[in-house]
């Protein structure tokens, strides 16, 4: 097996102290995990896909879309939501959700070859 570490200590100072400077620390990128952390379900994927295409859909139809239980579709836009990728409104008695600017900007670096709706 490889070992996949350097044998010789050769560090470009200038040039790794830079990126050190210019990198996310803290709430910036624990921010940015918690957005992509998001997408890390095969679910939460195909729900964003279903809003990207459809607009602002409610968790019936989200359910009918991807094939999964309302509850197990309701826990998912929950998640999202809280990410901050899918927001969400009351009309009626119904919640409508929606990718946020965030969840479509992601999605489209995501998945190859998709053009922001």
């Amino acid at each position: 097996m490889a070992d996949d570490t350097c044998d010789l200590l050769c560090l470009d100072l200038p040039k790794a102290e830079a990126l050190r400077q210019a990198g996310l620390e803290g709430p910036a990128a624990e921010q940015v995990a918690v957005h992509a952390a998001a997408f890390g379900d095969p679910t939460r994927v195909a729900l964003a896909m279903a809003l990207r295409g459809g607009g602002e859909l409610c968790v019936c139809d989200l359910s009918w879309i991807v094939q999964r239980p309302e509850k197990a579709v309701s826990h998912h836009l929950r998640k999202m939501r809280t990410a901050g990728v899918v927001g969400s409104r009351r009309d009626g008695r119904m919640v409508m959700y929606g990718l946020t600017d965030t969840g479509d900007r992601l999605l489209a670096a995501l998945v190859p070859g998709e053009v922001p709706a």
